[in-house]
């Protein structure tokens, strides 16, 4: 059984015959294109029609259609041998040579070992002594690698941590403020990078703390360097934790103003999305705009019995309940009730957290949000 004969193009007799014979002298006439000459050149040798030694020369008597480095060209080696290494139906003879061709490009040094190593099967490795245990150990060894960098979390302890690191990220940040070199930033990341790993520090966790304190000292510009090192869309989840702290039944303090402008600045900065944060913020809205028809309805039916005399009315009808209706209301009874709603509307006002964050961009001077 042999290997199914391809359509050579540019890898014929005469040039065949004249690499064989290891002419220096022989140049190929016409600019031949990379891969299709290296696959031609790779299924000539396996074949066993060119040797192995000839390979050099081979490429040195041939002009690229393109500019291919070294490291192209031995990528491209590497490529038609790991997908010919994939051809199960290949005779024993055949697939002996690609073993032994792989072999020589590394001894060559026209492929880097690693480069196999990335792109061709265990069992080809195994078999063209490219690494030291078997196929199967192989196999075994890298699902837990990939099952260990892609699906193993990370658990962070964080009753049982040291605060040491915490500590130390605190005062660096806090101290922060009072350096204003132009190196600062660069100082502080390589800082707090080293205290993540040298205190095992959960990343988030060190990036909330970066938000509070820049919560505290909005005006302070190294933190602005200082958030980009962190996920981008770690920030608007831990923003829409913050309002939502504050939207707990047991929570009685308003969201302080410094949490409103923090996140206008991110937003106009363009670190997060409005719509990523816009999602964790109460009231919705329909909300919105149900608590608004209903305080406008209300307000219009109160504004209508301003002045509303009922001629027909004795006194016994204005002491009847289920007739107020048609009580006249004077101007001092209608600035008692605008006084009460203003009251009742200040509280809900003050918890509505859109509208606190619309001060924010305001207070940043963001009016194009």
């Amino acid at each position: 059984m042999s290997l199914p004969p391809i359509e050579c193009l540019y890898v014929t007799e005469d040039p065949l015959r004249e690499w064989k014979a290891g002419n220096p002298s022989f140049r190929v006439a016409e600019p031949v294109p990379p891969l299709r000459f290296v696959f031609e050149l790779c299924w000539t040798m396996v074949r066993g029609e060119l040797p192995f030694q000839k390979c050099k020369g081979t490429l040195d008597s041939v002009e690229f259609t393109e500019r291919v480095s070294d490291e192209e060209l031995g990528s491209t080696f590497a490529d038609i041998v790991a997908q010919m290494a994939q051809d199960l139906s290949m005779p024993g003879d055949y697939r002996g040579r690609l073993i032994k061709l792989a072999k020589w490009l590394v001894e060559s040094k026209l492929v880097p070992l690693r480069i196999f190593q990335e792109r061709c099967e265990e069992e080809f490795l195994w078999e063209a002594e490219m690494i030291k245990i078997k196929a199967q150990d192989l196999k075994g060894k890298e699902v837990r690698v990939n099952t260990r960098l892609l699906y193993q979390q990370t658990k962070f302890n964080l009753l049982r941590e040291e605060s040491e690191g915490y500590a130390k990220l605190v005062t660096l940040l806090c101290e922060g403020s009072a350096n204003t070199t132009e190196n600062a930033s660069a100082v502080m990341i390589g800082i707090i990078k080293s205290l993540i790993g040298h205190f095992d520090l959960d990343p988030n966790r060190v990036f909330d703390i970066v938000l509070e304190c820049f919560e505290l000292q909005p005006d302070n510009k190294v933190f602005m360097e200082l958030i980009p090192i962190f996920p981008r869309s770690h920030a608007s989840q831990i923003l829409g934790c913050k309002f939502q702290y504050y939207q707990r039944m047991e929570v009685n303090s308003p969201v302080p103003f410094g949490l409103y402008k923090l996140t206008a600045l991110m937003v106009r900065e363009e670190f997060i999305h409005l719509d990523n944060i816009y999602a964790h913020l109460l009231p919705t809205d329909e909300e919105a705009f149900e608590h608004y028809n209903a305080f406008s309805s209300k307000r219009l039916d109160e504004a209508n019995k301003i002045g509303k005399i009922n001629l027909a009315a004795t006194g016994k009808d204005l002491m009847d309940d289920e007739k107020q209706g048609d009580v006249t209301i004077d101007l001092f009874a209608a600035l008692d009730m605008e006084t009460e709603a203003i009251a009742e509307r200040s509280a809900e006002l003050q918890n509505s957290q859109t509208l606190g964050l619309l001060t924010g961009f305001l207070s940043v001077d963001d009016w194009y949000v």
